[in-house]
Order: structure tokens, then sequence, then C-alpha cells
């Protein structure tokens, strides 16, 4: 009897793949045959995930999943008009050793329905990771070469209790976070029937073209003393140098757990009335969130004293290049600001202090600092970096709010990323609960867990 329950159980959680389309530009459109990619692009050539959960059955105007699907496939085709390089292949030169995007050989964008006979409810809290969320998401074959990969993977999953899901990947070397925003409102708003003219400034005509990053890729800009034009690519060396010291720090290099961890509006205040009573004259939620995110970390993880421990988090270098690069443009344009101290003095440093330190790192990302960050890009292996436990990195999403993407149905009850090629790095989301709440998730070593909880959402 326990066997055939435990059967039914495994059952009840399978997802069914009921109908698999390759989405085509529509025939007409005029694409390059080739696009280059810049230095920013080629850093992390993998699909990101992101699963929009909806609680309630297909909107009425649809008779079942199965109209969705088609809304779905017929708005994607549309966006891909605009969105060409969406529906391509990557290429690696074994000359150059440079990624190019192949626009025009008709291999396209993949579209998968899939029903399950689980429930949303059965995922608990959908703000937690959760195995079986990665059973929504179509994920290439392990053996899948690269240049046979899609660059925008969608499945949409019918649940048994009506509601639905729609797990999407991009991969990165298309977009960044931002420009991601952007396909995504494109293609839901095609989807759900929305005119162009409706759509939001910068986001009916992205600019693709790399042309303004490619020209910095043999740019040497400035004078090699001037520390701000080597900021985050130094502090890593010197973190990469640190870790040959004999000092083992066991808690940074265990397994990581991913949770996400809700900073209520009230406590954003009262981060911000800290910083501001301290000292700062004016700060933002990303800047009183990251700086006291970085001191709970440092501590869970028990870093010694004397370590040096280093914050970096991404900036859009879109309004910081002269001339701007335009709001549409539609691939990586961001880059990493770093700061670094010792761990005792970021003890020591009140949240004011901080705030101010990550607000001038964020002056330093100048057109000269992205010049010089892309031609050192340029120049750097292409390795993973080693485990580093006195690295603690952030990337902003407060301005990319996923859950009022609407396919057809409104804001999205969630939207869950899946695990990155970066566990350990933070990401700060809009909470879709309350407004002007921060939903961080990291990922820390299991045992660090409570401890981090403590410091992050009960220490200060």
């Amino acid at each position: 009897m326990a066997s055939c329950k435990r059967d039914q159980e495994q059952h009840y959680h399978e997802v069914f793949i009921t109908k698999t389309v390759t989405i085509q530009p529509p025939p007409l459109v005029a694409s390059p045959t080739f696009l280059p990619l810049s230095n920013l692009d080629s850093q992390c050539p993998a699909l990101m995930y992101l699963v929009f959960f909806y609680r309630e059955p297909v909107p009425a105007s649809s008779s079942s999943s199965s109209s969705l699907f088609s809304s779905l496939k017929r708005g994607l085709e549309e966006a891909l008009a605009s969105w060409y390089p969406a529906a391509g292949r990557l290429r690696l030169s074994s000359h150059s050793g440079k990624f190019t995007l192949a626009c025009r050989n008709g291999t396209g964008a993949l579209l998968l329905q899939a029903s399950t006979t689980a429930r949303i409810s059965d995922l608990g809290d959908l703000s937690q990771p959760n195995n079986f969320v990665d059973r929504l998401v179509f994920r290439p074959p392990l053996n899948a070469s690269l240049e046979d990969t899609p660059l925008v993977v969608g499945q949409v999953t019918k649940f048994g209790c009506g509601g639905y899901a729609i797990g999407v990947g991009t991969n990165h070397a298309l977009f960044d976070g931002v420009a991601n925003y952007n396909f995504l409102n494109a293609w839901a708003g095609r989807a759900a029937g929305r005119r162009l003219q409706a759509m939001p400034p910068g986001q009916a005509e992205p600019v693709h073209d790399r042309g303004r990053l490619l020209e910095l890729h043999g740019h040497q800009h400035g004078h090699d003393d001037d520390p701000a034009e080597f900021m985050a690519i130094d502090h890593l060396h010197q973190l990469i140098k640190q870790k040959q010291d004999p000092i083992i720090l066991r808690n940074g290099e265990e397994k990581l757990v991913l949770r996400t961890f809700s900073v209520e509006c009230a406590m954003v205040s009262r981060l911000k009335s800290k910083a501001m009573s301290g000292g700062t004259a004016n700060c933002s939620s990303f800047e009183v969130v990251a700086a006291h995110m970085w001191k709970a970390r440092t501590k869970a993880l028990n870093i010694p004293n004397h370590r040096t421990v280093c914050l970096q988090f991404t900036v859009d270098a879109r309004g910081r290049m002269h001339p701007p690069l335009p709001p549409s443009f539609a691939g990586n344009a961001f880059v990493l600001s770093s700061l670094l101290c010792t761990a005792a003095e970021l003890d020591r440093l009140p949240l004011a202090a901080l705030v101010l330190r990550i607000q001038a790192a964020k002056r330093a990302v100048t057109h000269a600092y992205v010049a010089r960050y892309i031609a050192a890009l340029g120049e750097a292996p292409r390795t993973s970096l080693p485990p580093l436990p006195e690295l603690t990195m952030v990337s902003d999403w407060t301005k990319t709010p996923y859950h009022r993407v609407d396919f057809g149905a409104g804001e999205a009850a969630y939207v869950a990323p899946l695990a990155t090629p970066m566990p350990q790095a933070a990401y700060f989301m809009q909470s879709p609960g309350e407004a002007g709440s921060v939903d961080v998730r990291i990922g820390l070593p299991e045992k660090t867990l409570s401890a981090f909880e403590t410091y992050f959402l009960h220490g200060f």
C-alpha cells in the first residue's frame, strides 16, 4: 500500500510535454547574416531561466491551455520580427575565439506545451526555490553543442488546479536584464493582442548592433595608475591572490543552498532612515539593502577580520557612455563596480559610511571606466572564478519588475529565477506582494543560513 502511494506521488509530480514547435521570424524580416557580439555579451553564454506563475485558470477569452499556447506562439513570432537575433544561434570563431550570432540559419526559438496533475499550492511558497520548478522549463540535452542550442526557449505548463506557469529561458549572450525585460514585454504584449503603440517607450524598436561596444575592445584609455579604471577586475585579482593564503574558509566553499529573504518595505524605510541619520543626504533602496547584506553575509560566513572582502554590483552603462547608448539597446551593457576593505573594517563601518562608498563606486563608472573594463575582459582568459567566499556579488533586478510582464492574464503571482551559473550572487527583485519591499535571492552554505537570516533580517 505504501509503495502504491509513493508511485502515485511520483506520477503526481510528473510533467508531460504535449507539443513542441519551432518559432521563426516572419518571412519578410530583413536581418543581417551575422551579428558580432561584444566582450560583455561573451561573459556568460548560457540560458538564464524565469518561471512566471499564474494561480488563476487561463483567461475566459481563451477556452483552454491550447489557446494560451497559440497566443504565445503567435506573439513570439510577431516579436521576432524586431527581436530577430533571438531566433539565431551562437557561433564561436576558432580563429579569434570570439562569439558571433548567426541570424539567418533558420533554426528559430523553441516553444513547448506541457501539463501536470500537480497543483500550484503543492509548491508552497513560490518565492522559495523548489526542485519541481526545474521541470517547468526546457533544458537542452547535456551533450548538445552551444551552436545547436536555441537562444530562447519557452514552456507553458497547465497545472491540475487550472493555474499555469510560463517558463522562459534566454541566453545571456543575447540580452542583459534590461534587454531581456524589454523582449519579454514585447512578446507578452503581442501575445495579449496589445497594440505596439501601447508598449512603453524604448521597447518598440530594439537596437541590436553592438558597434559602439565593439569599438572599445582594443581601447586603452587613461592611465594605468588610475585605480578607478581597474577597480572591479583589480579587486578580483586581489581576492584570487589572497586565496593562495593557507587559511581555508570552508563556510564559503561548501555546496550552496538557494534561499529568498524578503525585506519588507518597513525594513527598507528603517535602513534608509538609519543611513540618512548617519550623514547620508539621500540613498536608494538598493544602496542600503546591498550595504546591509554585505555586512550580514560576511558575518554569517565568519570571515576572519584580517581578510580582504569585496562587494561587486552591476551598473547599467547605457547612460554612462558618451554619447549614451539608447535605452532600447538590446545587448549586454552592464559592468561591475566594486569596493574593497578588510572584514574588520566592514564590521566597524556604520551603514551611512558604507552607503557613501557604494555611491562613490557607482559614480566611478564613467565612459573611461566602461571602455577599460570592456578591453580588459577581452584580455582575460575565459575561465570560471574559483570559490571566493570573500566576494559578495549583487545583481539589481528591482528596475525590471518581471511579475508585471502581462501575457494576457495580468500580473504573475510570482516570477522565480532558477539557479544561475553563479548561485552565490544575490539577486534583488521587486516583491509582488508589497510595493517597496525587496526579495533577495542568494546562495549560501546550508549551515550559515540561520546566521545570515539573523544578521540580515534582525541584526540592525
